[in-house]
C-alpha cells in the first residue's frame, strides 16, 4: 500500500522541527515508523552522517539537459537520472536530515534598459542543501563521482561547477474539493532541476549563476554507464570521502561503457 501523505509530514512535526534537540514519545514512534517505512521504500537513510541513498538509472545522454533527476512521470526526455521513488518520500527523508529551505531563483529590478524599458536581475538559489555523488560498480571497480562531473557546459567546455544544492522541498498545491492537498514534486515528477525554474516545485535545485541557462547542459556521456544501467544516488549534507563498506555492497552493477560509441 502507498505510504500515505500525512506519515510523510512527520519530520515537520517533530516538536521544535528538524533541529529539536529532544522528541516526544509520540515523535520518536511516528520518526521510527517513517524511517521503517523508507527502508521499505528502499530508501537509505543515514541520519548520524546526514546521508540519503536511492536507485536510479542513467536516462538522457544524447541531448540538452535541464533536470538532473526525475521520476517516470516527470521530464524524462531532459533529466540525466531516473529513479523509481517518490519524491515525498526522498522529501521525508531529507527533512530527517535537518535540512532547512533556501531561497529558489528569483528576479529583482534592475534599472532600465538603453530603451528605458525596465530591467530584471536573476539572483541564483541560496541556502541549505546537499551535496550529490552518483556510485555504481562494473566488475570489481567502484565509480564515484560528485553529480557535477558528470554534466558537461557546452559554452565552456567544462563540466558543471561543483556546488551544494540548495533544498526548496517543492510545495503543496490547494486542495480541490472534496480532496486533500497534493505533493507538486510527487505530481509533476521532478525531483532535482539543472536549469533554473521559478516556481520551486522540485526538492532540490541547482545553485551556480550559469545554470540559469537552459540549452547548455548535456551528459558527460564519457565517465557514465550507458543509458538505462543502474546507479545509486547519495544526498550528503558533508562531503563523502568514501561510501561506508555496507554502500558499496549494494552498489549496482552497471554494464561498461566500454568499447560504446558515444551517444
Amino acid at each position: 500500500m502507498p505510504t500515505t501523505l500525512p506519515l510523510l509530514l512527520v519530520p515537520l512535526l517533530l516538536l521544535g522541527g528538524p533541529r529539536s534537540v529532544q522528541e516526544t514519545p509520540e515523535a520518536a514512534r511516528a520518526r521510527s515508523e517513517l524511517e521503517a517505512t523508507l527502508a521499505r521504500e528502499g530508501v537509505l537513510l543515514d541520519r548520524e552522517r546526514g546521508v540519503i541513498g536511492i536507485s536510479a538509472s542513467v536516462l538522457v545522454k544524447n541531448e540538452l539537459l535541464e533536470y538532473l533527476l526525475v521520476a517516470p512521470n516527470g521530464q524524462a526526455h531532459e533529466s540525466l537520472f531516473l529513479t523509481q521513488v517518490r519524491p515525498s518520500l526522498v522529501n521525508a527523508a531529507m527533512l530527517l536530515t535537518g535540512v532547512e529551505p533556501g531561497r529558489n531563483a528569483h528576479f529583482e529590478p534592475d534599472g532600465a534598459g538603453p530603451d528605458g524599458r525596465p530591467r530584471r536581475r536573476v539572483y541564483p538559489p541560496s541556502g541549505d542543501g546537499f551535496l550529490l555523488y552518483a556510485a555504481w560498480r562494473e566488475g570489481e571497480e567502484t565509480f564515484l563521482y560528485r553529480v557535477e562531473d558528470l554534466v558537461r557546459n557546452l559554452e565552456s567546455g567544462r563540466a558543471l561547477r561543483r556546488q551544494r544544492w540548495v533544498y526548496l522541498g517543492s510545495r503543496f498545491a490547494p486542495p480541490m474539493p472534496g480532496k486533500p492537498e497534493a505533493f507538486l514534486a510527487d505530481i509533476e515528477g521532478n525531483l532535482v532541476n539543472l536549469s533554473f525554474f521559478f516556481q520551486g516545485n522540485t526538492l532540490l535545485t541547482a545553485a551556480a549563476e550559469e545554470c540559469e541557462s537552459q540549452s547548455i547542459w548535456a551528459a558527460n556521456e564519457w565517465l557514465l554507464p550507458p543509458s538505462g544501467e543502474p546507479v545509486r544516488l547519495f544526498f550528503a549534507r558533508r562531503p563523502l570521502e568514501r561510501l561506508e563498506p555496507a554502500w558499496v555492497e549494494g552498489l549496482p552493477q552497471a554494464r561498461s561503457s566500454e568499447g560504446d560509441a558515444p551517444r
